[in-house]
């Protein structure tokens, strides 16, 4: 699953301060290999180059 951006997102990284924090994301990138990367900002930061299998998508509450 591919993500665009304004998506909201949960991400699993355990070596990140934002680990199991829903985020927005912002920016989306590919790398030259055409692997996608993502920027995510959070409440109070970002984390950026986030890898696809990292991220979680969060369900639609409508």
């Amino acid at each position: 699953m591919s993500f665009e951006e304004d998506d909201h997102v949960i991400l699993h990284d355990q070596h990140s301060d934002y680990d199991g924090e829903e985020g927005k994301i912002t920016q989306v990138m590919e790398s030259m290999f055409g692997d996608a990367t993502y920027t995510i900002s959070f409440e109070d930061g970002q984390e950026t180059g986030i890898p696809e299998d990292s991220l979680e998508a969060v369900e639609d509450e409508e």
